[in-house]
């Protein structure tokens, strides 16, 4: 039970940098202050339940769709998450582009790097006992 609250939590951390990264480089897509954690939340949630259905539909129609599942599935959420959260707002279709592959690309780097911060934490706290 540890484990998976460890996860959702790198996970929500890792698509708030996504997410952020993403709304500052690109002038076409805003996310207002206010309302980033409900989109935070809404995106991650999106992802978490899409994940598992996109790779299952990629595996059995079209398996050359496997790599890229964890692109579709932003996007997804991308757009699912505009049509929820009044927050995030994308406009033009090269940004959605651009969005889809720094959010993604984002979380990732942040996804491998917060664990190792939250271990090395962790390590610290019990050797500091």
């Amino acid at each position: 039970m540890i484990r998976l609250l460890i996860s959702a939590a790198i996970r929500l951390l890792a698509n708030a940098i996504g997410l952020f990264v993403a709304a500052l480089v690109l002038p076409d897509m805003t996310i207002d202050g206010v309302s980033f954690v409900v989109a935070v939340v809404i995106f991650t949630v999106i992802e978490v339940i899409l994940d598992p259905l996109i790779t299952k539909v990629a595996v059995e129609k079209a398996p050359a769709l496997r790599g890229g599942v964890a692109l579709i599935t932003t996007l997804v959420g991308l757009i699912v998450t505009t049509w929820i959260s009044s927050g995030l707002q994308i406009n033009g279709l090269s940004t959605w582009l651009a969005a889809t592959v720094i959010v993604w690309i984002a979380a990732v780097i942040a996804g491998l790097i917060l664990p190792i911060f939250m271990v090395k934490k962790v390590a610290d706290d019990r050797t500091a006992k």
